[in-house]
C-alpha cells in the first residue's frame, strides 16, 4: 500500500506547509464553511479556520460515530475487512445551520459555504436551508462547487485566501465560484462495484454493462461524474490520464489522492513530467466519495492557471 507524503513533504498550494505558525492565524472577518467530502487535511482546515459540517458514513455494523473517528487510511484498511459497501448520507440542513449559528456567535460578519456538487449529493441542498434558518442572524452565501474530494478543497482554499485578504462576503463567494470554473476532476478506479451500486455515474450509467472488460477514466464534468474515455488495462488509463495533463499545459495546481491504491507512485512519476515532481501533492482518497468510487481508485484534480497571471 502506498503511503501519503508526510505533511512537512507536501507542496504548499494545498495549504500543508508544515506546523502551523506560533498562535495560529486570525479568522478572518468572513468565514468558510465546507463538508468533508473536500478531502482536506486536518492540520489546514485548523490553521486556515476551516468549519467542516460532516457527511455520516457507514460500513456495516460500523455507523458514523464509530467511522468518523477512523483516518482514511483506516477507512480503506476496514473496507478490505469487510464485505459490505459503505454508504454515506449528506448532513441535515440543522448541522448546517448550527455550524453558522456558531460562527455568528465567534464574530464572524459573513459565511461562506463550499459543498459538494448538487448533482451528486444532496449536501448543497441542506446548506441552502441551513443558511436560510439563520438569516436572521448571519448572511450566509452557499457555493455549489460542481466538484469534489481534492477539487472541491481548493475551491475552498480559493475563497479562504481571498477572506484573509480582507475581502467581503461577496469576494469570497465570487473567488470560490471563479475558482471553480478553472478546475478538472479525473479518476481512474480499479473497479465498477461501487460506483455500480450507487448509481451516480450520469449518463453514461446505461454504458455499464458494456465495461465489464475495461477500466473506464471519468471525469466530474458540469458536476456530475461522466465515462471521459474506455481503456483496455489499468496503466494504460493512468498513461491516458498522465497525457491529458502533458497536453494541457498551463497547470496551476495538480493534486493527487487515491483509495490504497497501490500503483500511485507510478502515476506520480507519470504526471512529473508535466509538471515536476515537487509541485504535486498526494494523499488520501476519503470515504465520501471514496465509498462510492471504491478502493484502489485514483484521482486528480488540475486547476489551470489563470491566463492574466505572469
Amino acid at each position: 500500500m502506498s503511503e501519503a507524503a508526510p505533511i512537512a513533504d507536501r507542496p504548499p498550494f494545498l495549504g500543508r506547509s508544515g506546523a502551523p505558525p506560533a498562535g495560529g492565524r486570525a479568522a478572518a472577518p468572513i468565514r468558510v464553511v465546507t463538508d468533508s467530502g473536500a478531502d482536506l487535511d486536518r492540520q489546514v482546515l485548523d490553521e486556515r479556520s476551516v468549519h467542516v459540517v460532516p457527511l455520516d458514513v457507514r460500513l456495516g455494523e460500523f455507523g458514523p460515530e464509530i467511522t468518523s473517528k477512523w483516518s482514511p487510511e483506516e477507512f480503506w484498511q476496514n473496507c478490505a475487512r469487510y464485505p459490505d459497501l459503505p454508504e454515506t448520507s449528506a448532513p441535515s440542513p440543522g448541522a448546517f445551520a448550527e455550524a453558522f449559528s456558531r460562527l455568528a456567535d465567534e464574530g464572524a460578519e459573513g459565511v461562506v459555504c463550499v459543498t459538494l456538487s448538487s448533482k451528486l449529493s444532496a449536501t448543497f441542498q441542506a446548506a441552502v436551508l441551513g443558511a436560510a434558518n439563520v438569516a436572521d442572524r448571519i448572511e450566509v452565501r452557499v457555493v455549489d462547487s460542481l466538484l469534489a474530494t481534492v477539487a472541491e478543497g481548493i475551491v475552498v482554499l480559493d475563497a479562504v485566501a481571498a477572506a484573509e485578504a480582507g475581502g467581503d462576503l461577496g469576494a469570497v463567494a465570487a473567488a470560490a465560484s471563479s475558482s471553480r470554473e478553472k478546475i478538472g476532476l479525473y479518476g481512474a478506479l480499479a473497479s465498477l462495484d461501487n460506483l455500480r451500486k450507487s448509481g451516480r455515474l450520469g449518463s453514461a450509467q446505461a454504458l455499464l454493462g458494456g465495461l465489464l472488460d475495461i477500466k473506464p477514466v471519468l471525469e466530474v464534468r458540469d458536476g456530475v461524474l461522466e465515462l471521459e474515455s474506455r481503456q483496455r488495462t489499468r496503466s494504460r488509463s493512468l498513461e491516458y490520464l498522465a497525457s491529458k495533463t502533458r497536453e494541457a499545459g498551463g497547470i496551476d495546481r495538480l493534486a493527487v489522492v487515491h483509495a490504497a491504491a497501490s500503483d500511485v507512485d507510478s502515476f506520480v512519476g507519470l504526471l512529473a513530467s508535466a509538471v515536476g515532481r515537487e509541485r504535486i501533492s498526494v494523499d488520501w482518497l476519503g470515504p465520501v466519495i471514496g465509498a462510492h468510487v471504491g478502493q484502489g481508485t485514483i484521482a486528480f484534480a488540475e486547476q489551470r492557471r489563470d491566463p492574466s497571471s505572469p
